[in-house]
């Protein structure tokens, strides 16, 4: 075994063909491994969502903890109380406006359509956007939305069988999420200590730290990011309100969510809003805009930079290559999740590097 080490390629070769036949056996006994992706499938959204929760809600616990000397069960229980208000508060005041708006803007969508048909219409009757040729390549455009609206609507009217399954879905969701953030909340700080406790007694402490700095960068990335959202879509909505912009509520709540997305985000929630604003007048969608870049720069140079720090520290590339390859492989949850898994792959190596780095000079100075 150590002459194949000594030999590089043959070692790497050698390495490289057992890692090719392990690929090979688990396509042809994937049917082992079914169960598994369908129980990791089931959870994973519950999962997902009360870990967001648990980032948002436990700076708050420990400080009730830690600053306050108050008990981390009441602490829970009032996290619990507060949380049921927030839901209570949001079927009774938000969720019947966004709901109805959405009914609205479905209701007049054909009408918007036409709206913004007529406007491309009369674009393309331009002498100069002839010259471009640019008509042929908008009409394929315009016919792909116009298919994916269909096929949208279509959805919507499905079998009354799939519309009780998702109600049904929701509903369990709803009682199954809220206990799981109950018991990451309860249990969540123990776990990187019985993590610590399976590994041989040297390692336990680094783990603990590693598992500190990863915590740290969760919880600072996503309660800073929850903040930049809230922000972005109230100014977002109220800027709508004041340009008079149809359906604001439901645009602002919309630039909320694509913010999520860095970079590209802001420029997702930009689309609907302009071409609702387009259907009142070019001036309308140009206002949208306006509202958006106040918006986007009140942002990105007051309120991210305080909020989030130096979270990230990416390069700009950096992030816009990560979501590509990421929306590419998952979609749209891929992008939302690329930069929070990053950063926690960044803490790891660079813990992992300081650790093997101070090693080497403990070996060097006994030495």
């Amino acid at each position: 075994m150590e002459k194949l080490r000594k030999s590089n390629l043959l070692y790497w070769s050698v390495w490289l063909l057992v890692m090719a036949c392990l690929i090979w056996v688990s396509t042809k006994i994937d049917f082992i491994f079914y169960p598994i992706g369908a129980f990791i499938s089931t959870i994973f959204t519950p999962v997902l969502v009360a870990g967001f929760l648990y980032y948002i809600f436990m700076p708050f616990i420990e400080m009730l903890e830690n600053r306050l000397k108050i008990k981390r069960s009441i602490g829970i229980l009032v996290v619990m109380v507060l949380l049921i208000g927030i839901v209570i508060f949001s079927f009774l005041g938000l969720i019947p406006s966004l709901v109805n708006q959405i009914g609205e803007l479905l209701t007049n969508l054909p009408g918007v359509i036409r709206s913004l048909n007529k406007l491309y219409q009369q674009v393309i009757e331009q002498e100069w956007i002839r010259r471009l040729d640019i008509p042929t390549q908008l009409s394929q455009l315009t016919g792909s939305v116009q298919n994916s609206i269909t096929a949208f609507l279509n959805g919507l009217t499905g079998s009354i069988g799939s519309l009780l399954s998702a109600v049904a879905n929701i509903a369990l969701l709803v009682i199954i999420i809220p206990l799981i953030f109950f018991y990451m909340l309860k249990d969540g700080h123990k776990f990187p200590e019985a993590v610590a406790q399976l590994l041989p007694q040297e390692y336990s402490a680094d783990v603990l730290a590693l598992f500190k700095e990863i915590n740290k960068t969760i919880a600072k990335y996503i309660s800073g990011q929850a903040l930049v959202c809230l922000f972005v879509g109230t100014f977002t909505f109220i800027g709508y309100l004041l340009i008079g912009l149809p359906y604001a509520f439901l645009l602002g709540v919309t630039a909320a969510i694509t913010n999520i997305i860095p970079y590209l985000g802001p420029y997702i929630g930009l689309i609907p809003a302009a071409m609702i604003g387009l259907t009142v007048s070019p001036t309308k969608a140009l206002l949208v805009c306006a509202v958006v870049l106040v918006v986007q720069q009140v942002e990105s140079n007051i309120i991210s930079p305080n909020v989030l720090g130096k979270t990230l520290d990416m390069h700009p590339l950096t992030i816009l290559f990560l979501l590509l390859a990421a929306g590419k492989i998952s979609g749209v949850l891929g992008m939302i999740l690329a930069i929070p898994a990053y950063a926690v792959a960044k803490t790891i190596i660079q813990y992992v590097h300081g650790y093997v780095k101070n090693r080497r000079k403990k070996v060097l100075y006994k030495e």
